[in-house]
């Protein structure tokens, strides 16, 4: 069988899964299961085998037309490089595993086989999007991926916050797809194709006539998608539907697909420097403000959450130097961690019974009770706290040193300041990164306080996979040298200077978080000792919310134990004292929701009431008016209708001497003149 055949199978597969499951869900449950992980499974094994087969070669590319425009064809094509193939690999395995692990966490649910089918049609919509050859297939994928997230998201549909979550992320996804879909018209109007191949070939002959209009328009559309400042609110909020969806949208599918889009069509970005500069810029903002607000984070996957958008800002800023090897290279290895993490975090909160930090700080024993999830979650936050020897060491090390390189002059792609934007904010997240990763790990593994229940070994299919993520997450780093033959064969392995700085700006971070945590602890411990009100009040309002909030997520309900009551109290929390008076915005995003909600919201809210009142009572009055009018009219000539003969005769009589003296009248008039 050729390349290209194993590639159209590789979408193809998770498709017919999906559809296969959707008809047969209701009718015969006992297929549903291996419907969700045999055809997922069957293509990451594909992915694996045209990667193998591509081996950083030569680029594969086969096409045929679609259907005929008259103007610009729209082909199916494929366009098969290295970066592709490893893309699909990190796909296929993560969606396996999302697959394997659901059906244990989800076992009880009875909506799991119309989410193991939107879970396959998500995982084939991300293929789509990284084998296609033309961009307006690659559309498809990008915005069946749009209307997956929209329905998984709201898994729990029975509950406010998931609907909200729900519509939220598809409205404001759907607010970067307006200039971005203008964008890939204008884009394939200078090349005269959808092509990507023959785009590549246009900006290289200089053939875009607004090559900053276009890659802004983009621009606009991968910021929404990767959940980039200053359209990535969507994202915490995201956190209501289930975790595993969690662990496929940011790991695998639709946050990654807006920094594979950029890393396929780098050239037409690179066309304009203003374009990288503003993207640069995105790529600073996002990092620092995500670091910040994940340390303020109670609920353990909105710290997650956080995390994602700071780590996709890593990816933008390394695209932002020119380097999309290094920002694949990232996004690679973020993958697999973040999978780790986000499955890992379902384990925990599968035992505990909460997604709050604050109530797991309050509780003691959590890692005995737990200890594949304790190991494999350390290695996970190892990995995202950048050190050494782990993956997360390597890719950051990439991304820092592209960086370093525009910043000092060695590479001429892009303005300097863009590199030393990426590069400060690049350090100053990795110290955020070790402080938050540090304190989710405090938090939910070193509680003290009631005893965490045990409700036994969490079932294989969940810890497994845990393990099988833990070995990327570890060794996927050494694969630095080897892996950028597949790539532009840039340099990926890290340099002292940036290996020094990154590291030490972690270490920093660590430290710094465990010094506070251990205050902290000290301190709620004496307040829970004393027994007094104060204590119960140390947190603040919001802290108490946010524990509430995350405390009652509707999957905590569906796929846990009974579990004790936790003893209320104060939480041994260091982001209160590392954040200072930083720390009450941060838990609040710093207030973006509020701020689009009154430049935004309100004034859209306040022209649809005019447009309604405008409406209702003019354009409605007229039509009512028109109405009346023809009654009244009606009445007046109905009474004129008596069905009385002589009344006829009479006005028939009437009318016809009228008629006889305007007739003489007339003709003595034409007459005199």
């Amino acid at each position: 069988m050729s390349t290209t055949t194993l590639a159209v199978l590789v979408p193809l597969l998770p498709f017919l899964g999906a559809v296969a499951g959707l008809l047969l869900g209701r009718n015969a449950p006992g297929f549903v299961r291996p419907l969700a992980i045999l055809p997922t499974l069957g293509a990451a094994v594909l992915a694996v085998l045209v990667a193998v087969r591509q081996g950083g070669g030569e680029t594969i590319s086969a096409a045929t037309e679609l259907t005929p425009t008259g103007s610009v064809p729209i082909e199916l094509s494929l366009y098969l490089d290295g970066f592709a193939a490893l893309v699909a690999v990190l796909v296929g395995v993560v969606a396996t595993c999302v697959q394997l692990y659901s059906t244990a966490y989800l076992r009880e649910d009875p909506r799991y086989p119309s989410y193991a089918a939107l879970v396959s049609l998500f995982t084939s919509a991300m293929l789509l999007v990284v084998y296609s050859g033309d961009l307006m297939v690659l559309l498809v994928g990008w915005e069946v991926m749009g209307i997956c997230s929209y329905f998984l998201v709201g898994h729990y549909w029975e509950t406010e916050a998931a609907r909200s979550a729900s519509l939220k992320a598809f409205l404001v996804t759907k607010l970067g797809d307006v200039p971005f879909l203008i964008g890939l018209f204008a884009l394939a109007t200078d090349a005269g194709s959808f092509e990507i191949p023959k785009i590549l070939d246009t900006v290289a002959d200089g053939g875009l006539d607004h090559p900053t209009l276009i890659a802004l328009l983009l621009l606009a559309g991968v910021a929404g998608k990767s959940a980039q400042f200053p359209l990535h609110t969507w994202l915490p909020d995201a956190m209501a539907g289930p975790t595993p969806v969690s662990a496929l949208i940011h790991a695998a599918t639709m946050v990654a697909a807006g920094v594979y889009f950029i890393s396929r069509l780098l050239p037409v970005f690179a066309a304009s420097q203003a374009a990288l500069v503003v993207m640069a810029v995105m790529a600073a903002v996002t990092m620092i403000g995500s670091g910040l607000a994940a340390i303020a984070q109670d609920d353990i996957k909105r710290v997650l959450a956080y995390s994602t958008i700071g780590q996709l800002g890593y990816m933008i800023g390394a695209l932002a130097v020119g380097d999309r090897g290094a920002a694949v290279f990232h996004l690679l290895s973020h993958g697999a961690f973040k999978a780790l993490l986000f499955l890992g975090a379902g384990v925990i909160i599968h035992a505990a019974g909460t997604n709050s930090l604050g109530v797991m700080s309050r509780m003691d024993g959590l890692a005995k009770r737990i200890p594949d999830a304790f190991w494999t979650m350390t290695i996970a936050l190892l990995a995202l706290a950048a050190v050494p020897p782990f993956a997360g060491f390597f890719s950051k090390e990439a991304v820092l040193v592209a960086a370093e390189h525009t910043a000092t002059g060695h590479s001429d792609f892009a303005p300097s300041a863009a590199g030393w934007l990426v590069l400060v904010a690049g350090l100053l997240t990795a110290l955020l990164t070790a402080a938050y990763a540090t304190r989710l790990w405090l938090m939910a593994f070193r509680g003290r306080g009631a005893a965490a229940p045990d409700h036994g070994k969490e079932p294989l299919a969940m810890t497994g996979v845990l393990w099988l993520l833990a070995i990327p997450s570890v060794g996927f780093g050494l694969a630095a040298g080897p892996i950028s033959d597949w790539f532009d064969s840039g340099e990926l392995t890290p340099t002292l200077v940036t290996s020094v700085l990154g590291t030490g700006a972690a270490a920093i971070g660590a430290m710094l978080t465990y010094a506070l945590w251990q205050r902290a602890a000290a301190k709620a411990a004496l307040a829970s000792a004393a027994g007094t009100r104060a204590a119960a009040a140390a947190e603040t309002p919001a802290a108490v919310a946010a524990a509430e909030s995350a405390a009652e997520a509707p999957e905590v309900a569906e796929v846990t134990h009974d579990h004790p009551t936790v003893p209320a109290g104060p939480a041994a929390d260091p982001g209160t004292a590392l954040l200072g008076p930083l720390h009450r915005h941060a838990a609040d995003g710093f207030h973006l929701d509020a701020v689009y909600d009154r430049l935004f919201v309100r004034p859209v809210q306040a022209a649809a009431r005019l447009v309604r009142f405008l409406d209702r009572e003019v354009v409605d009055t007229y039509v009512r008016g028109a109405g009346t009018g023809t009654q009244l009219l009606g009445s007046l000539v109905r009474r004129a209708q008596t069905g009385n003969v002589q009344s006829y005769l009479s006005a028939l009589l009437a009318g016809a001497v009228v008629l006889a003296i305007a007739t003489a009248v007339l003709a003595n008039v034409n007459a005199g003149s």
